[in-house]
């Protein structure tokens, strides 16, 4: 999935914060002309199904679920506030203590950048 959240940074998207969960992922992201939200999900659910059945031995049936939720950033400090969600949510489910420390995530960088 990260893979799958990284690969078009910089060309359909900036990608500024993620974090990889058991049964769900968080991305911030700002979608570039002429790419939307729904086309970068489409794309990204598409691929990692794919990629999940395959190595599942899955065929048939949804793997993600057919909506997702989204929300537009009003200013700095909601921004801030999202990132700060997005890295804290494994701490949050007791995934791990830190989280710079769960390795799905972009905290883990920022911490080093």
């Amino acid at each position: 999935m990260e893979e799958a959240l990284r690969f078009f940074h910089g060309e359909r998207y900036q990608l500024m914060a993620w974090c990889v969960m058991p049964n769900h992922v968080h991305a911030l992201i700002a979608p570039l002309e002429p790419w939307t939200v729904g086309k970068i999900m489409h794309s990204w659910k598409r691929h990692t199904a794919r990629q999940a059945n395959r190595l599942l031995h899955r065929t048939g049936g949804a793997f993600w679920a057919l909506d997702y939720y989204d929300r537009f950033i009003r200013d700095e400090p909601h921004f801030l506030r999202a990132v700060d969600y997005i890295h804290q949510n494994p701490v949050k489910a007791g995934l791990c203590s830190k989280a710079e420390d769960w390795r799905w995530s972009s905290a883990r960088r920022a911490v080093r950048e």
